[in-house]
């Protein structure tokens, strides 16, 4: 398990999705940079990333699911 939690990655993909700081939060720091210079992926790569969190689907720099809200 990781000790990242969905509800900041969440909450962080959903007002600031389109800088990556969701991607930053979990460790993702190259493809946070690549979301921050190209607006989200032009917000379709945030939408993603958006879904995938919702889903329980979203992972960590280490490959872990985040599977924990709180």
């Amino acid at each position: 398990m990781t000790e990242k939690r969905i509800l900041p990655a969440f909450l962080l993909c959903f007002f600031l999705g389109i800088f990556g700081a969701h991607r930053f939060y979990v460790g993702k720091i190259g493809t946070g940079i690549l979301q921050l210079v190209t607006l989200g992926g032009f917000f379709i790569w945030a939408l993603i990333d958006f879904i995938m969190i919702i889903a329980g689907a979203f992972t960590d720099k280490e490959g872990k699911k985040i599977t924990q809200w709180t």
